[in-house]
Parts: C-alpha cells; sequence; structure tokens
C-alpha cells in the first residue's frame, strides 16, 4: 500500500497571506490541527499547525536576550522567535522546513517519517506539486482496512493456511520443519514444537495478519533437548 491509496486527495490549503484569525477558525471550524500552505501558482511553501499558533500565547514566558545581544541584534533564535510570536499572517509562522513524500512512497515509510520527525501529517507530492496529504489518521485507517475487509475475501482454509506457511518461511525466528499450522473453517491450529511465549506470540500475530483467520490456537510440546543442541 502507497501514500497514494491512503492520502486525502483534497487538502485545505491556505496561502501565505492569510490572516493568522482566519487560519484559527478554519482549523476549529474543520477539526484539523495544521495546513499546507501554497503560493498562487500551486507551489508548496510551507505548513502551518496548530503549534505554530500556540506559539503566540508561549512567547510570553521567554526570557528577554542579553543586553549585548540585543543591542547587536545578535540573538537570532529570539528575532525568529517574536517574529512568530508577533506575526499576524501565515507566512510569520509557518514552518518552511519541508518534509514530504512522493506519492509511491511506502505506508510503512510514511509511517516511519511521521514518528522519526515527531510530525503529525506529511505532504504527498507529484512532480514538486501537492496532490495530497497522509496524516497519522490515514494512517490508522489503514492498519484497520485489513481487518475490515477480511470478511468479505475469500476464507477458504487451504488459502490461510498457505499463506501463513509462505508467512513463517519468510521469518527467520520460525521453523516449518518443527512447526506447522493447521485450518479448520477459519481456525487456525499450530502444531509441533515451540518453545517460549514469545514464539507463541508472534505466531499468533503472524496468523492473525492473514485474512479470514478467526481464532488462533496452540497444540504444541517443548522440543526435545536434542532439537536445541543440549546433550
Amino acid at each position: 500500500m502507497r501514500a497514494c491509496d491512503i492520502m486525502t486527495t483534497d487538502p485545505v490549503t491556505v496561502p501565505p497571506e492569510t490572516p493568522l484569525d482566519a487560519v484559527a477558525a478554519l482549523m476549529a471550524d474543520r477539526g484539523i490541527s495544521g495546513l499546507p500552505v501554497q503560493e498562487a501558482d500551486g507551489r508548496l511553501v510551507g505548513v502551518v499547525t496548530d503549534g505554530d499558533l500556540m506559539r503566540r500565547l508561549s512567547a510570553k514566558e521567554d526570557k528577554p536576550a542579553s543586553f549585548f545581544a540585543a543591542l547587536l541584534g545578535a540573538n537570532a533564535d529570539q528575532a525568529l522567535a517574536y517574529a512568530r510570536a508577533h506575526g499576524r499572517r501565515v507566512r510569520d509562522v509557518m514552518s518552511t522546513e519541508l518534509v514530504t513524500v512522493e506519492e509511491d512512497a511506502t505506508v510503512e515509510e510514511v509511517a516511519h517519517i511521521l514518528e522519526t520527525r515527531r510530525i503529525r501529517r506529511v505532504p504527498v507530492l507529484r512532480d514538486g506539486r501537492l496532490v495530497g496529504v497522509v496524516s497519522r489518521a490515514d494512517l490508522l485507517r489503514a492498519v484497520m482496512a485489513p481487518v475490515g475487509s477480511g470478511a468479505s475475501e475469500e476464507a477458504s482454509d487451504p488459502r490461510i493456511r498457505r499463506e501463513i506457511l509462505a508467512a513463517m518461511r519468510s521469518e527467520p525466528w520460525i521453523s516449518t520443519r518443527f512447526v506447522f499450522p493447521a485450518v479448520k473453517d477459519g481456525v487456525v491450529t499450530f502444531h509441533g514444537f515451540l518453545a517460549g511465549q514469545e514464539a507463541k506470540m508472534a505466531l499468533r500475530v503472524l496468523a492473525e495478519g492473514v485474512a479470514g483467520v478467526k481464532e488462533v490456537v496452540f497444540d504444541t510440546a517443548p522440543p526435545p533437548s536434542i532439537l536445541l543442541g543440549v546433550p
């Protein structure tokens, strides 16, 4: 699944000259926490968030610059903070260091960006132009989609078993030589030798990721010492 499959394709955007009170009202009315900022020619130039608007309130607690730094105008951080705290238009407060993805980015790539950058949404571009936005909510819906759609897919027991076996063979922490699934009416039973609750939990998660699985049970035994290499 890719960004183009889950993105909001008609995101609300604002031009950089928009007054901040209008942006605040728009966010409150639509229940959104961030907006892409576009020029008239469609270029994406920034993102304005509720955090940018909140900064106007928190700026009152900022400590003043030292006398000499203020005299020389040398405290760039505080100068920028003042501009952001007292600006009246989007261009004064928006974030211009943009994090974006292309529309063919995978949902895993998007999730990694949102998590590592600690942001709540990422603009999606095509040839440098904004075509959508992927938010954390969009990703959550993508995660839940297989759960909701599983019942409508073919739920034949042979197909479920094939998919579980294929998934097991791609994992380094389990071997189909010693543990194997049986499926009846959508209920998966693992048989064979299996060591540790961690392996059981991982196998349950693996099986539950296959569409049509209704329940996962275990009929396994601890592996004999010869399999563990213990004399």
